[in-house]
């Protein structure tokens, strides 16, 4: 494979990382912060392992991408009643389909476009908590 493969595989690992990161301390926005400055890092030590520079300012760049669209998802998780533990268990599973995927040739930088777009979406679209069968409710 050439060296565009070994980018785009560094890109959706550090997207990996970037989404378990924002999973695990994205309970507000400062830690949603730390999870960002984390994700990049995580996504150049990747890089760095597997090669040179071009793989760890890929890998960065999909450490940013995964952290900022998860983080809103995150968010808005536990703003409408999701529970911590609970949210962070489904976003290491999130994590660990985004990091294999990244190992398919070209998906990597697809999803560091994508991962932050649908995170924009998410927030446009992002109302209170979830009302359920409590809107039919007759008092």
């Amino acid at each position: 494979m050439g060296e565009w493969y070994w980018i785009g595989v560094t890109v959706g690992l550090g997207a990996g990382a970037g989404v378990l990161l924002a999973g695990a301390l994205g309970a507000d926005r400062r830690l949603l912060a730390v999870a960002l400055l984390l994700g990049a890092a995580a996504g150049a030590g990747v890089g760095f392992a597997l090669d040179d520079w071009d793989e760890a300012v890929g890998g960065a760049a999909g450490g940013l991408a995964g952290a900022v669209g998860a983080g809103e998802l995150v968010l808005g998780t536990l703003r409408r009643g999701g529970t911590r533990g609970g949210t962070a268990l489904l976003f290491v599973a999130g994590a660990l389909a985004v990091a294999a995927l990244g190992l398919v040739p070209g998906v990597g930088y697809a999803e560091a476009a994508l991962l932050p777009v649908l995170g924009l979406r998410l927030r446009r679209r992002a109302s209170g908590r979830f009302a359920g069968l409590r809107i039919l409710a007759r008092d």
